[in-house]
């Protein structure tokens, strides 16, 4: 006898409850946070030391790397390539 699904699926519920463009917008950030986090410790790049190469505070790396602010494209670009990284960025 096969299992049926029960209920749906996140992405409904999240669409659902009028939330989903918000959350995946959140995740997004989370995971690019971490991202560059772990490009930062896998070059042993400090948050001092991100701050000087791109010229800005300590602060600024902070909110960086905080996925509960907004940051702009150009910063994200920017902080990548001190990594040894790009943005990718697709619409679909």
């Amino acid at each position: 006898m096969s299992e049926k699904r029960m209920g749906s699926s996140i992405d409904a519920f999240l669409k659902e409850e009028g939330i989903f463009e918000e959350t995946q917008a959140q995740a997004i950030k989370e995971v690019v946070a971490w991202q560059l986090a772990e490009a930062m410790k896998k070059e042993r790049i400090s948050k001092n030391k991100m701050a000087k190469l791109l010229k800005t505070s300590r602060t600024q790396v902070d909110r960086l790397l905080d996925p509960k602010n907004d940051i702009t494209l150009g910063s994200l670009q920017r902080a990548a390539a001190m990594v040894g990284r790009r943005v990718n960025i697709e619409l679909v």
